[in-house]
């Protein structure tokens, strides 16, 4: 801090002598209020004539407060004598008075408050004892301040850095250059804390702390007069995304020093560590099959991340959430907060990885499908996929059925399951055969009736009789055609009329020439007919 030269002190008396008159001028004297009237208050301050105090020094407050008897400072501004008056200041008396503190608190180096009351130019304007100050910006914290705004009306301590006189146009002293800072408070006592600090840090010692500041990599915290590092991975034995998941600015904790270097000071801290590392003790307290419950902490594409306890988190991957064949995304089971049981599926150690699953808490889908169903019952579902070789069809339980393409009909030649179902259809089917241990179900269609061949056909097809049919297709070795009851029959290449043109769609008029129950096969003709087409 500068320190103030017998030149400026003696500019500084210089300033309250050339506001005096008469030879009383320079005297602050204590008076008594002995009247308020409309222009002054008239004040008794010893002297053979009463003086008077000029009403515009007065707030409306202090004239209402005031009262015969009261005593008041004065500065005793001129004598007249001829007049009989004495003329008075409160303004200035205040203002001597207020230089006087300054000065006294510039030559001890000691504190006094102030009222910020506006934003300048370089900093802010500061009302000390009804004596404007200048509070520059950079000596307002020790950090630079984004916002002066925010201290305007604000009472703040303050220490004065100059008290220098400011000569008018006469190269007489006329005002006064304060400067105070707010700063030079701040530094002291940080390095008061700091010598504190000082004397019990050492590594191992739990100090509390408040954090200033935080980056990706860490948290900055202030011991008091003295910065230490909290780097993220040693903020928690959970995995942490980012320290403002634990701390805020503002916080205050308590932290272990890890690293102390006296020579720099270089404070390296840790906070995890004032519990215990929770996975020295984990395979004693978790078992594989273990049923237990967490905390979601955390939800990722390839899973979710339960906080079994402090510092100690478990992954159920995707493929543990449920028994679907197509699992949908971890948010869609669980929310971060959620408090859900879980199994254990194993524990590694040394790689600090426990294994979770959700879904073992449920039967498994072919557990239940196979005490559900036996062959020869009649379940209900929805096409899923199809395929060349058939149809699979979603059971409620989830799992799927196949539908092999022989078994959607009874009577027709199917190229492609598409020729009779369409993906997301409902349907019944029959159990044809069930292997929960193998996950694998064969249903069938077309044994939702009776097969056609074993009486029906037999009965209404027989040799030598006609029928009319429908072409549905031309092979090189025949022509397909459609009977009644969607029975189909071929008509051989050597059987078919070649004296007509024929294409699909066209009715024709068959004979039944071949009929194999077992290869369930119908051989037709078209010649030798006894009805012939009109």
């Amino acid at each position: 801090m500068d320190t103030q030269t017998k030149e400026e002190t003696s500019a500084l008396e210089k300033l309250y002598a050339d506001t005096l008159q008469k030879v009383e001028r320079g005297v602050i004297a204590k008076g008594r209020i002995i009247a308020v009237k409309h222009d002054g208050v008239v004040v008794d301050v010893g002297y053979k004539s009463e003086g008077i105090i000029p009403i515009s020094e007065f707030s409306e407050e202090e004239l209402s407060r005031f009262k015969e008897g009261d005593d008041i400072d004065v500065f005793i501004e001129r004598v007249n004598d001829e007049e009989g008056i004495v003329y008075l200041s409160k303004d200035k008396a205040l203002k001597i008075k207020a230089l006087e503190t300054l000065t006294a608190a510039y030559n001890n180096n000691s504190l006094v408050e102030g009222k910020v009351t506006e934003k300048t130019k370089g900093g802010l304007l500061v009302n000390v004892m009804g004596i404007k100050t200048f509070l520059p910006a950079s000596q307002v914290d020790i950090k630079a301040v984004r916002d002066l705004d925010s201290y305007i009306g604000q009472v703040i301590p303050l220490k004065v850095l100059k008290l220098v006189p400011q000569k008018g146009p006469s190269n007489h002293a006329s005002s006064m250059s304060i400067v105070v800072s707010r700063r030079a408070i701040i530094e002291e006592e940080r390095s008061k804390k700091k010598k504190e600090t000082l004397g019990v840090l050492k590594e191992g010692a739990v100090l509390k702390g408040m954090v200033k500041n935080i980056t990706d990599y860490g948290v900055f915290v202030d011991l008091g007069g003295i910065d230490g590092l909290l780097h993220i991975s040693d903020i928690s034995w959970r995995r942490v995304n980012h320290p403002s998941e634990f701390f805020s600015i503002g916080d205050e904790a308590e932290f272990i020093v890890l690293k102390y270097d006296p020579e720099t000071e270089k404070v390296t801290l840790g906070y995890k560590q004032k519990i215990q590392d929770p996975w020295i003790l984990v395979e004693e307290k978790y078992k594989p099959g273990m049923k237990l419950t967490g905390k979601v902490v955390t939800i990722a594409d390839y899973g979710v991340f339960l906080e079994i306890e402090e510092g100690l988190e478990g992954l159920v991957h995707v493929s543990e959430l449920d028994w679907a064949p197509r699992i949908k995304h971890p948010s869609k089971y669980v929310s971060v907060g959620d408090e859900i049981e879980a199994v254990v599926l194993s524990i590694n150690k040394d790689e600090r990885r426990l294994s979770l699953s959700i879904k073992q808490l449920q039967p498994k889908p072919w557990v239940l499908v196979g005490s559900r169903y036996k062959v020869g019952d009649r379940v209900t579902g929805r096409i899923k996929t199809l395929t060349d070789f058939g149809a699979f069809m979603r059971l409620p339980e989830g799992v799927d059925g196949l539908i092999h393409i022989s078994d959607l009909s009874w009577t027709k030649h199917v190229k492609h399951p598409s020729e009779m179902l369409k993906k997301g259809q409902k349907v019944d089917a029959v159990v044809l055969s069930l292997d929960p241990e193998k996950e694998r179900m064969a249903l069938g269609i077309k044994q939702l009736t009776p097969d056609p061949w074993q009486d029906e056909i037999p009965a209404k097809f027989k040799l030598g009789e006609e029928f009319t049919g429908k072409v549905l297709r031309l092979t090189d070795f025949g022509i397909f055609v459609e009977l009644e009851g969607g029975v189909e029959g071929l008509v051989y290449s050597s059987e078919v009329d070649t004296s007509r043109e024929i294409k699909e769609g066209d009715e024709i008029r068959v004979r039944i020439i071949k009929l194999n129950v077992e290869d369930r096969k119908i051989g037709l003709s078209m010649k030798n007919l006894k009805t012939h087409e009109s």
